[in-house]
């Protein structure tokens, strides 16, 4: 089925107060390109591509998706190699303490937004240049 033409690899982060499990699992790319135990294993540029271009074509996001010039690029650098999910965990960081599920990941070395280091190894940095988006998006935008 992910194979389908027509499926998008997705995650909805249901809701800002997280106290159930939201299975991130289902869009690791690590599983489906390198760990599978049973089937055939796909390419890592197949599960890229599922995973930005596709999603942002399907979403109308005609300047994402693609490293290109004059594309918005969000970027992330992995050690494909210590790619891995690590077990799900509560915290309490909520107001009024408040908990939430996260599930956090080895092997992701930066998180690049607008050219800016968002997160280094895993840790937030401080930079936030992102902004919030509203509806389709041109090249031109």
């Amino acid at each position: 089925m992910i194979a389908h033409p027509d499926t998008l690899l997705g995650l909805g982060d249901g809701g800002a107060h997280v106290g159930i499990m939201c299975d991130a699992t289902a869009t690791r790319p690590t599983h489906w390109t390198r760990d599978r135990g049973r089937g055939a294993s796909f390419p890592v540029a197949w599960a890229i591509k599922r995973l930005s271009t596709d999603n942002a074509t399907a979403a109308g996001l005609q300047d994402r998706g693609l490293v290109r010039q004059e594309m918005k690029a969000d970027l992330d650098v992995i050690d494909y190699d210590r790619l891995m999910l690590r077990g799900p965990e509560i915290v309490y960081d909520l107001p009024a303490g408040g908990k939430r599920l996260v599930q956090r990941t080895e092997g992701f070395d930066a998180t690049i937004v607008s050219g800016a280091v968002v997160s280094r190894n895993g840790e937030p940095t401080g930079a936030l240049p992102g902004r919030l988006v509203r509806g389709m998006r041109s090249h031109a935008a």
